[in-house]
């Protein structure tokens, strides 16, 4: 295993660290807590955790889980018998108090009904069952947000690690350049070397600061990237510019993944798929819903009648009674509405299935571009730790031999920008597998490796 640089100080066990870190941030009713402080230090793990609980995307989901809970409920509603309460007052003009209202000026009326449909062409089991589908299609759709939002974490996580080791790298480049420029002042003031080495010396150490600042401008925009990845939204005003060390270091570690496990893989555990294939089945129950269109819908009701009596003007005489019985209702001809309702449901039910099919399509190919892109980090990691070797001892040879009176200040200068060039090339290797190892996971429906889906709080089905 290689790393780039240990931190034996601060490498700490995920979750040793999620016990003690601090509480980054806290909502309550979608709102930020304006009490909470920037950390000391974070770590990956804890990051993951606190975007599960804060990013704005998985909250959605959430919401729209909810919102789908609801939808279920009230189609479900069919289901049940209804009750229902009408009551009634009303009050004549004198005028009018003839003899057709028996000279009764007021009226009212009080009833409760109880209403259960027996039958409608399988439309009531269609709709819950559709509702119910969509439902689990939202679940589904959470599980795909949730694995987009920790690869993002993830990936924005390493961003600041490997911004970070640039810094490290460019302020190595400026020390071993600085060294440079003072060892040939030296030289010229002994009269060894001309004034031509000592400008030429100083151009290459003002050409260096500019990377450098670069890079630190490239950590702090990591940071806030990182920061709205993790939906960090507030900060107290003295910890506004306050940054946390960040724990951790990109490891390479090879790993494999076979192209036909990862491909079944992928469309057996992608969430996106199977919300696809749920939506699919939905849109097939949506077919059957429109279909009841066409058969005629049965009811029982029952109901219980409290009014004033008709012959009286008394307003306490009353009349009370039950009334039972059954209803149905059969649009024999409806102008072909239902005929255009079922064929919109069968062309949605066809989109959906193509829908499907593109999709799958499109997974298959995520999945060969992300296995070969993890190859390409595998090789570029593993050279470039080769190479970093190399580069250190040409410069230690090219500094020697520049002592010694055998070489140029430009055979140092070159073996010196070898040396950051590879260093820093190795960093982008390191960060790419990375970064390519977390991709085939999300292709492959495995979801976060500290995080897997199957070990998340999902909604209950």
């Amino acid at each position: 295993m290689h790393t780039l640089m240990r931190l034996p100080c601060f490498i700490l066990v995920g979750a040793s660290l999620l016990a003690t870190l601090p509480a980054v941030a806290q909502i309550n009713d979608g709102k930020p807590d304006p009490e909470f402080a920037v950390p000391e230090a974070l770590d990956l793990p804890y990051s993951l955790g606190f975007a599960l609980d804060n990013s704005f995307a998985i909250r959605q989901a959430k919401e729209r889980i909810r919102q789908q809970e609801g939808v279920v409920v009230e189609v479900s509603a069919s289901r049940i018998p209804t009750v229902a309460g009408t009551a009634q007052y009303s009050r004549n003009d004198p005028a009018l108090a003839g003899a057709s209202f028996g000279g009764n000026d007021r009226n009212w009326n009080l009833s409760i009904r109880a209403t259960q449909v027996l039958y409608a062409g399988g439309g009531v089991t269609a709709g819950v069952k559709s509702a119910d589908l969509a439902r689990q299609a939202a679940v589904l759709s959470m599980q795909s947000v949730v694995n987009d939002v920790l690869f993002t974490v993830r990936e924005r996580f390493y961003d600041v690690l490997v911004t970070r080791e640039r810094i490290k790298v460019q302020e190595q480049s400026v020390e071993l350049l600085r060294r440079q420029l003072q060892d040939v002042k030296n030289r010229y003031e002994a009269g060894t070397v001309s004034n031509f080495e000592v400008l030429r010396a100083e151009v290459a150490l003002a050409n260096a600061r500019t990377p450098l600042i670069t890079a630190r401008n490239s950590f702090r925009l990591a940071i806030d990237s990182l920061r709205q990845a993790l939906g960090f939204v507030a900060a107290n005003k003295p910890d506004v510019a306050k940054v946390p060390e960040f724990i951790g270091t990109l490891e390479f570690k090879p790993v494999s993944y076979d192209l036909l496990s990862a491909l079944a893989s992928a469309h057996e555990k992608r969430p996106d798929l199977k919300r696809l294939r749920v939506l699919e089945a939905a849109a097939e129950q949506g077919v059957k819903l429109r279909r009841s269109g066409y058969l005629p819908q049965v009811s029982v009701f029952s109901s219980y009648d409290f009014r004033k009596d008709p012959r009286s003007n008394s307003f306490g005489d009353t009349l009370e009674g039950w009334t039972a019985g059954v209803q149905s209702q059969w649009n024999i001809f409806d102008g072909r509405a239902t005929a255009g309702r079922v064929a919109q449901a069968r062309s949605l039910l066809e989109q959906s299935r193509l829908a499907t099919a593109d999709f799958q399509l499109t997974v298959d190919v995520e999945v060969r571009r992300a296995i070969s892109s993890l190859q390409e980090a595998t090789e570029l990691a593993e050279a470039s730790g080769k190479v970093v070797e190399q580069a250190e001892e040409a410069v230690r040879l090219a500094n020697a031999r520049f002592s010694a009176g055998t070489a140029t200040q430009l055979d140092v200068l070159t073996a010196q920008n070898d040396l950051t060039t590879s260093r820093l090339n190795q960093l982008q290797a390191y960060y790419s597998h990375n970064v390519a190892t977390a991709l085939v996971r999300r292709a492959m429906g495995l979801g976060d490796e500290l995080k897997p889906a199957d070990e998340l709080p999902w909604p209950a089905k």
